[in-house]
């Protein structure tokens, strides 16, 4: 149940970037410290999605998903090309 638990509290903080990330978004003339905190707040997102999947991943492979660990922005991207 622990890990369930693990898993909400990753949930709840991709819920929290989100809405900052829409906060941000919808500024009608974002400052350079707003574009600076989009970009922040992007990268953070890529890496708590990608935490949330490799805990999933090690979960249905029958292992322990804490053994996910939080990957750089820069792997990640590596990731997605």
């Amino acid at each position: 149940m622990e890990e369930k638990r693990e898993d909400n509290s990753v949930i709840d903080h991709i819920r929290q970037l989100t809405e900052k990330e829409e906060h941000l978004y919808s500024k009608p003339e974002p400052t350079d410290q707003d574009i600076e905190d989009m970009h922040t707040v992007k990268s953070e997102l890529d890496q708590y999605w990608d935490l949330l999947r490799q805990r999933r991943a090690f979960r249905d492979a029958g292992e322990d998903p804490n053994r996910a660990q939080m990957r750089s922005v820069d792997t990640i991207e590596r990731y997605k090309k």
